[in-house]
């Protein structure tokens, strides 16, 4: 199971409700999924129905519709819940992570999308973050006759291709190559929690941190890449003279992306331009 789940990409779709402004303008929905696997970009308004009954909407320019299908390794939809996410998407994450491999769960879509709430929550509805380490300490719990497991994390703030620190609120930080050619941010802090609760306190103040900068589809839109990043050491109690340590680093990346050059695509964000080329 864990060797299948570290070998490959796996690609998820949440489709949002509709909020309070755009039912207020009377927009179409231009995502309709299909099923659990399919959705269908900007459908032909016959496939959209309510009630079993053909919902037409008026538009003040008649256009073609694209009427585009999409197969994922999943689809939720607008009724989906944080557990049910959580439950599908991440958990399995856990089960390659425990052995060794590092993991990444990569959150993309434009601003307004619901990134921060599907990754984040709240506090009646944490995200993804929360309920994953909340799940490997209970894995870590269950496995502490056997094992000693020590835990770090580190929060970090790619904003104008500038490196910040969002724990201690420090950066410019520098990024150098290591003699292994791994990738070091030099003076990133490392800190250990010591429950779910401690790493969901971390991310509250680190995202009080963020640089945020009001869009038109976002008042409180981040504009940065944020990174969480998870490390675990684990070490055999009966390990002897030849101990067996295994280290894996789990990352949380909620990435900004703009969803209109004219918009929001301006020069304070040179760091997405670069990544939607």
């Amino acid at each position: 199971m864990a060797t299948d789940v570290c070998n490959h990409v796996k690609v998820v779709v949440r489709v949002r409700p509709v909020n309070s402004k755009e039912k207020g303008d009377d927009l179409r929905k231009v995502v309709h999924v299909v099923d659990g696997r399919m959705l269908i970009f900007d459908p032909k308004e016959n496939q959209i129905s309510s009630f079993g009954i053909p919902k037409v909407q008026k538009r003040k320019v008649r256009v073609v519709n694209k009427d585009l299908k999409f197969v994922f390794d999943n689809v939720f939809g607008e009724d989906s819940t944080q557990e049910e996410i959580f439950e599908n998407t991440t958990k399995g994450v856990l089960d390659g992570f425990m052995i060794g491999f590092n993991c990444t769960v990569f959150a993309y879509g434009a601003t307004g999308a619901g990134k921060t709430h599907t990754m984040l929550g709240s506090p009646d509805e944490p995200g993804v973050m929360y309920r994953t380490m909340k799940e490997l300490y209970k894995l870590m719990e269950d496995d502490k006759e056997e094992k000693v497991f020590e835990v770090a994390c580190s929060y970090l703030e790619v904003y104008n291709e500038q490196i910040r620190d969002l724990m201690t609120n420090v950066g410019p930080l520098a990024v150098w190559e290591d003699d292994s050619k791994k990738v070091v941010v030099q003076g990133l802090s490392l800190h250990q929690p010591k429950s779910a609760d401690d790493i969901l306190k971390a991310l509250d103040h680190g995202n009080r941190n963020r640089s945020q900068h009001p869009t038109e589809m976002n008042a409180t839109s981040s504009r940065s890449h944020a990174v969480f990043q998870i490390y675990l050491k684990q070490q055999d109690k009966n390990a002897g003279l030849n101990p067996n340590v295994c280290v894996a680093k789990k990352v949380r990346h909620r990435m900004f992306h703009s969803i209109s050059p004219i918009l929001e695509q301006d020069s304070t964000c040179p760091d997405t331009a670069r990544i939607n080329r």
